[in-house]
């Protein structure tokens, strides 16, 4: 109990500590027939189990008009380590969004799959069958580390492997040991009466805020470790071999508009760690967090608000401390792009992965166009490798033999997968934002591709059409799609308007800055057209577009999360 004089806790952490280690009244909200919702406080429970209540946006005027409850649904997201998923649990997936979900698979910017529009009364069967699949839903979401990004192909060399190997084992030590999971979803057996539950790393009231951590192969940052609140980046030896890992610590994407106390940040490089000591670096940050991170103000419980807080030597210390040994200072590295590589590579054991773009990560059957969900549905009927989701929500067909090779190149034909984007199309990235996100404030997934087309046309009269820009876009400030990380950046502000934000690395290594505010279509193109002018001028030899228009002075450079909101909107306007 909290005296007078005492800070008050939000009120996310009570109901966690009241919750018997999550389970709350999600049991028997799932009977109550009359709705299709379930209790408030159970909204907040739930994200640990891998959901979200939502509801159709588009259809609330209707209902509110009829005077009916909202179309309530639920989001689920699955837990898929490294984007790893097996021909059969494929179908197994595919089974699910079209017999109980909105008939398609959405690929998330965090390697994995969710599903919209399940409706309370099939969400038991739904989570039976990703039982079934061997696959679960256990912390995709809530105060806990979420799903674990790895590099997309481990096959691709040892080191490769070794970083799928690590986010593995990261994921599976720092997984909640609750029961509450299987004793709801699956019917699993109770804890029995008087037997002792416990949260041995992340404690009775599990983490301040959601905790993600990824693992990285230089040159490639596919999975934009500095958006992350923790990272192991992979240092080789003069033989080609893994030496250890820079371990990174305090990124995330979120802000809130109007607030300049949030902020996005870059993950921060605070030491090198040898493999064996990898694993038990990432449970003393983590504990870090747990003890030092702010449970009174949400908007503040980040890691990243925890580190600029305390300082990051200090954060250092701590972690050396409970871990009972110092660090060697993190080595020199080099990443060159966080995108995907399309088409047909060869890994080092001779089998082949082809990359295929995945406009805003939606397989579904488009009509007159790529007949994804099909096209992918027949190609894991015969696929004897696996399929990998990338954090640029893309799916590479990995681990093909070259006895099947022939014939995925034939589906693949057949169904339009691999039908011509423009390069600023394959660099672009969106969240699912309207209809079905409570947060959303504007269009994101619906509206970017209409958008692409326009800033396309712009690009290819100034002889840019093939230059590699990454475009990201969000319905809101969160950030799910890492926007502040594109070197165009477009956030939701309100219906049909954006904060237009430039000048991020193409590496993915530094943030952007607020060019123009609260924009409509027109006007965003307007702006960026005679900047991609001066571009095309003005450009050096290799120089990005994200570089350029810092150089150029079109905008302010972001040195890290505390600046982002300094010096904002165009420095000069391009002639």
């Amino acid at each position: 109990m909290t005296t007078e004089t005492e800070p008050k806790l939000s009120r996310n952490e009570y109901l966690k500590e009241a919750s018997n280690f999550l389970r709350g009244t999600i049991a028997e909200g799932l009977l109550a027939e009359a709705t299709g919702n379930i209790a408030e406080d159970d909204h907040q429970l739930v994200k640990f189990h891998g959901m979200y209540v939502q509801d159709d946006r588009d259809l609330r005027p209707e209902r509110t008009k009829k005077k009916l409850e909202k179309a309530f649904s639920f989001m689920i997201r699955l837990r898929i380590v490294g984007g790893v998923v097996t021909p059969a649990q494929w179908l197994k997936l595919d089974g699910i969004a079209t017999n109980y979900a909105n008939g398609t698979l959405r690929a998330t910017t965090r390697q994995t799959f969710q599903y919209h529009g399940v409706i309370k009364h099939n969400l038991k069967r739904v989570m039976k069958e990703i039982d079934g699949a061997l696959l679960d839903t256990i912390a995709a979401c809530g105060d806990v580390n979420r799903n674990v990004l790895a590099v997309t192909n481990p096959h691709q060399s040892g080191t490769h492997k070794a970083a799928y190997d690590l986010a593995c084992e990261i994921a599976g030590h720092l997984l909640p040991r609750t029961g509450a999971w299987r004793e709801i979803w699956l019917d699993g057996e109770k804890v029995a009466g008087g037997e002792v539950e416990e949260e041995p790393i992340l404690g009775k009231t599990y983490l301040p805020r959601k905790f993600k951590t990824v693992v990285a192969v230089p040159p490639s940052n596919e999975v934009d470790i500095f958006a992350h609140d923790l990272g192991f980046i992979a240092i080789l030896d003069e033989k080609g071999g893994l030496s250890g890992w820079n371990v990174t610590v305090g990124g995330g994407m979120g802000m809130t508009h109007g607030e300049p106390e949030t902020y996005p940040r870059t993950a921060d490089l605070m030491f090198f760690c040898e493999p064996e000591w990898a694993v038990r670096v990432a449970e003393a940050v983590v504990t870090v967090q747990r003890d030092w991170g702010d449970r009174r103000d949400r908007k503040q419980a980040r890691l990243k608000y925890t580190i600029d807080k305390h300082g990051l030597a200090a954060f250092r210390a701590e972690v050396e401390k409970r871990l009972g040994r110092a660090f060697e200072d993190p080595r020199p590295f080099t990443f060159e792009d966080n995108g995907d590589r399309y088409g047909w590579t060869t890994g080092e054991n001779g089998r082949h992965h082809l990359t295929l773009f995945i406009e805003n990560g939606r397989v579904a059957d488009r009509p007159g166009g790529p007949q994804l969900l099909t096209g992918l549905r027949e190609i894991a009927k015969i696929h004897d490798g696996e399929f990998r989701l990338t954090a640029n929500q893309n799916v590479i067909i990995a681990n093909v033999s070259d006895e099947k090779r022939a014939e995925i190149v034939a589906l693949v034909e057949r169904h339009g997968l691999d039908r011509h984007a423009s390069t600023l199309r394959r660099n672009a990235m969106a969240c699912v934002a309207l209809p079905t996100c409570g947060l959303a404030l504007a269009e994101s997934e619906r509206y970017l591709p209409s958008l692409i087309t326009l800033l396309d046309e712009r690009l290819a009269a100034h002889g840019l059409g093939g230059e590699p820009i990454t475009i990201r876009m969000t319905g809101c400030p969160n950030g799910c799609a890492r926007p502040y990380l594109a070197e165009i950046g477009l956030v939701g502000k309100g219906p049909g308007r954006y904060n237009l934000y430039l000048g991020a690395a193409f590496d993915g290594s530094r943030l952007s800055k607020l060019y123009l505010d609260n924009a409509e279509e027109a006007a965003i193109v307007a702006a960026l057209d005679p900047v991609f002018a001066a571009f095309a001028r003005e450009r050096r030899p290799g120089e990005r577009f994200g570089d350029f228009v810092i150089r150029a002075g079109f905008v302010a450079q972001t040195r890290n999360g505390l600046d982002f909101h300094d010096h904002t909107g165009a420095l000069k306007q391009a002639a």
